[in-house]
């Protein structure tokens, strides 16, 4: 079964790798394989996740960038490419700002519409250039349980979640007959810096554990 879905020789590129779900990604990638770049807003995340999967046998490196930046995400795509062909996308790097929408602060919108939307079309659009030329590759965006509902004080991520959902089906249109495969994942809840203020919400935190079977 490990040889079925052996990912040697391949190179992926994982934003959010510090932590969270970006991090498990990362190490599950290696472990199947993969060599991982590794990136974070601050280098020494990203180094700490390389580290832990060099440990264990696999190949890493690590990158910082700014996704709210997209001139250092544009470096992150040249950077990446400096090391080799990617053959995998995953862009899970992400944040979140919670206030009810009639005092929603317009910077922090524009910040988590950068963060969680234009980052992750900007990438897709610099390695998936590279990809379309080798006729294959891979781009994972990870959605959310938002893509589908609205939340609730969560305006701007909801937004970029369900934008995150059609980036990924306009992608796929475009570039499935050249090769590439384009996907989304929308997890449910983990316990994750993003749902912080959920866990401590002790009934919203029991009422979304009520809908999860044992």
């Amino acid at each position: 079964m490990s040889a079925l879905f052996s990912l040697n020789g391949k190179r992926a590129l994982v934003t959010g790798a510090s932590r969270g779900l970006g991090k498990a990604i990362a190490e599950a990638l290696a472990q199947a394989g993969a060599s991982v770049v590794c990136c974070s807003s601050q280098l020494d995340g990203a180094s700490k996740t390389a580290a832990e999967i060099e440990a264990k046998g696999g190949q890493a490196f690590a990158l910082a960038a700014d996704l709210s930046d997209l001139e250092q995400v544009r470096l992150l795509a040249q950077q990446a490419l400096a090391l080799g062909e990617v053959h995998i996308l995953v862009n899970c790097g992400g944040t979140i700002f919670r206030a009810p929408a009639v005092d929603y602060p317009m910077q922090e919108w524009q910040n988590v519409m950068r963060v969680n939307l234009d980052s992750a079309f900007l990438l897709s659009q610099l390695l998936g250039a590279e990809m379309l030329k080798r006729g294959q590759g891979k781009i994972i965006n990870i959605a959310s349980m938002l893509s589908y509902s609205g939340g609730i004080t969560v305006p701007a991520y909801t937004a970029s979640k369900h934008a995150i959902t059609g980036l990924t089906k306009a992608l796929a249109n475009e570039w499935a007959a050249s090769g590439l495969n384009i996907n989304a994942i929308a997890p449910g809840y983990f316990r994750t810096d993003n749902t912080f203020a959920l866990q401590q919400d002790q009934v919203r935190n029991q009422a979304i554990l009520a809908r999860i079977p044992a």
